[in-house]
């Protein structure tokens, strides 16, 4: 991939062998191997003193919820989506969750907190698209366990913070679980870890109302495919959220509390396979392709709205426009993303 920062942008990266992971991949290195990675270089000292660099405008809202802004990193976690790692803990305190294709036609997903940081539980192996997906956000934390060998070569040359390990501050097993489902991240530990950058705007608008949502026609179902996988998400008007639904059951988290989010983007990428990183089964990975455009659909109050989506580079934001090329505002409170391929039907 091009344009990713080196190695030296990592914050602290673990690997240990897929034996240890549980993984379907398989990791670099026979053993758990500690890399110190140190921050970004500052320059050798030239004599002239370089311009300070300007300061972002102090944010006027949390550009991940339309809420109050705060002072808290941002960390991205990939999280199992499997029946084997339900119930997920921590999942109903992010921001934005990703829903992406992994191998198999199985889907996974990469989780945006920075309102709160939680403990997340199953914590599962990276992929190489994730590097991709998240440099829009920034150099934030990223955590996951494992990976195969291309996918973390690609996340060292990101501009992540990464924790990609087994053991360490801030990482525990959870007893009652079974591995590879029971790896728990402490986000509060770890971001001070990574160093962890803050939030800053991915291009997303925000708004309690909108004319493009009482002027669209209902939406009061998800139904689509990530892979294989079926996603389902249904309305519930007394919530003004969107509860997930697997299997015809709406989900719960390990907390028991409802999944929900007010705002449903499926959001159509080209997919394409990716062979070099194939898992213990000979199923290659699947690549998602967030910087391009593409058609979206965005679901809030009960009602869709149709448009595309834009990304010009890795470090732009991804901004959602209605067929008039009016920015579509989402309801304030976050948002879940189902990245599916081109042509993909939805319901």
């Amino acid at each position: 991939m091009t344009g990713l920062r080196t190695a030296a942008a990592l914050g602290a990266v673990l690997v240990a062998a897929s034996a240890l992971t549980g993984c379907t991949h398989t990791s670099a290195g026979a053993g758990p191997i500690a890399r110190s990675a140190q921050a970004p270089a500052t320059g050798a000292t030239t004599g002239t003193s370089a311009a300070a660099p300007k300061r972002p405008a102090p944010l006027r809202i949390n550009p991940f919820t339309g809420a109050k802004p705060n002072k808290n990193p941002v960390v991205a976690v990939k999280i199992d989506d499997t029946g084997n790692g339900r119930p997920q803990r921590g999942i109903t305190q992010a921001d934005i969750v990703y829903i992406e294709q992994v191998e198999g036609g199985l889907s996974r997903l990469v989780a945006i907190f920075n309102t709160s940081l939680p403990s997340v539980e199953p914590v599962r192996s990276t992929r190489a698209n994730d590097p991709e997906l998240l440099a829009q956000y920034g150099p934030i934390g990223y955590v996951a366990a494992g990976g195969a060998p291309n996918p973390l070569m690609l996340l060292r040359r990101s501009s992540l913070r990464a924790s990609v390990g087994l053991y360490g501050p801030g990482l525990s097993r959870d007893g009652s679980r079974t591995p590879p489902y029971n790896l728990v991240a402490n986000l509060a530990v770890l971001a001070k870890r990574l160093k962890a950058s803050r939030a800053k705007s991915t291009g997303l608008s925000w708004s309690a109302s909108s004319k493009q949502a009482a002027r669209a026609p209902g939406g009061y179902s998800v139904r689509t495919t990530v892979g294989s996988t079926p996603v389902e998400f249904r309305w519930r008007a007394k919530l003004h959220r969107y509860a997930r639904v697997i299997g015809g059951v709406e989900q719960h988290a390990a907390s028991g509390a409802l999944i929900t989010t007010p705002n449903v983007v499926v959001q159509f990428c080209k997919v394409t396979t990716y062979w070099k990183d194939v898992d213990v089964n000979h199923q290659p990975a699947k690549w998602s392709h967030t910087v391009g455009s593409g058609k979206v659909v965005v679901f809030r109050n009960g009602r869709r709205i149709t448009g595309t989506w834009s990304r010009k580079n890795l470090s732009s934001g991804t901004t959602l426009r209605d067929g008039h090329g009016a920015p579509i505002a989402l309801a304030p409170g976050g948002a879940w993303f189902v990245l599916v391929a081109n042509g993909a039907a939805l319901g």
